[in-house]
């Protein structure tokens, strides 16, 4: 019931005409979406299916003013071609989650006067959080009562559980360090666990986290609090990895590869390699129509925007990356199929620093860098 307040607390009216494309199995079409529009008694267009090509067109023809988005959908608008529609549409308000600050910035720069209310939340308990600001990339605002029923925990990057004391209990995060988002469980705010798996449902409790008998929810998911109060969403747990001793955030590194011109997707993962600890930075990428792999250009902007360790030093160039029906990215099978060269036909490159340069990656070189020859 909660969660049909959504639209509202976004600002939209019952005067508004709402467009969802959404599978409606999940949480955002379902409750956030149709169930916002009845709370509001606002009209709802439901398309079968999203398609990229006729978004705006049908915001046009419908006389759209508030859309529903979810992870990826608003990057394949910005990168379809250019249509009249997109800049005589009525659309005033974007409402939604997952929304990468690099399109973020894109979409509002092309698409018009749009506010973008970026939230987050869990299907599974009680916990959200909504930018009710124009500031880019926030999910949220830590107001007085959010601190006090949710918090960050420090984590072991290796094992992904929170760090613990001396004394069995866990810590909180500093200002600006990511942390394992986590909730108490109360009467108000329960965890009924996932049907039909007991195994499944008592992972995501932590017991004894600050005091004896308390339990907290985790969500899996890593949050970073800045100095202004503004909440980040830094990654998934799992999706992180740790190379040179160092964490590395699959998210932060592909926000700064989708800001080359030539990168229309990048989806960035570790891989392991024999001889070396940790995981090595990989990133399979999908270019723009018409555009090649500019390595030059690639190194020279890794120079400038992130430290070498979070580097990806090998590139998988894709046509397409294998997303969920709402669009969030699919890392496993990357991750298992690695730099295994007989799996995949994909052109497969490696960062050469000498050459600042990605160079096609050979039989040949991949055993140099196995032996030692190369050294990453």
């Amino acid at each position: 019931i909660r969660s049909m307040a959504f639209f509202h607390m976004c600002g939209a009216t019952s005067d508004d005409i709402i467009y969802i494309t959404l599978p409606l199995y999940h949480m955002s079409a379902s409750l956030l979406g149709i169930g916002g529009c009845i709370h509001l008694g606002a009209t709802c267009v439901l398309k079968k299916k999203f398609s990229a090509s006729q978004f705006w067109k049908d915001c046009v023809k419908h006389n759209v003013t508030v859309v529903q988005y979810i992870g990826e959908l608003c990057r394949y608008l910005v990168n379809q071609p250019t249509v009249p529609e997109e800049r005589t549409h009525n659309v005033h308000l974007a409402a939604g989650s997952g929304l990468r600050p690099d399109v973020w910035k894109e979409f509002i720069k092309r698409f018009g006067k749009i506010k973008i209310r970026e939230g987050y939340g869990l299907t599974e308990a009680s916990i959200g959080f909504l930018n009710y600001t124009d500031e880019i990339g926030p999910i949220g605002r830590a107001s007085y009562f959010n601190k006090a029923k949710k918090t960050n925990l420090k984590y072991d990057p290796q094992t992904y559980e929170p760090v613990r004391t001396d004394t069995g209990r866990c810590t909180r995060t500093q200002i600006g360090e990511a942390g394992i988002l986590v909730a108490p469980l109360t009467a108000m705010n329960q965890f009924l666990g996932y049907a039909g798996n007991k195994v499944q449902s008592e992972r995501k409790l932590l017991r004894d986290v600050f005091k004896a008998g308390d339990i907290y929810f985790n969500t899996g998911d890593l949050l970073l609090l800045d100095n202004k109060g503004f909440l980040y969403f830094s990654d998934r747990i799992g999706d992180t990895f740790r190379w040179k001793g160092e964490n590395v955030s699959t998210t932060e590194v592909s926000e700064v590869l989708g800001l080359l011109d030539f990168i229309q997707e990048a989806n960035v993962y570790g891989v392991t390699i024999p001889g070396y600890e940790g995981r090595v930075g990989m990133a399979a990428i999908v270019l723009r129509r018409d555009n090649q792999l500019n390595g030059t250009k690639l190194y020279n902007h890794l120079v400038k925007t992130l430290p070498a360790y979070t580097w990806p030093w090998f590139l998988r160039i894709q046509s397409s990356l294998d997303v969920t029906e709402t669009f969030k990215q699919q890392k496993i099978k990357l991750v298992q199929e690695g730099l295994t060269l007989h799996v995949t036909q994909d052109p497969l490159y490696f960062l050469d620093v000498n050459q600042k340069d990605y160079i096609p990656l050979t039989l040949s070189l991949y055993n140099d860098i196995v032996s030692g020859k190369i050294n990453l």
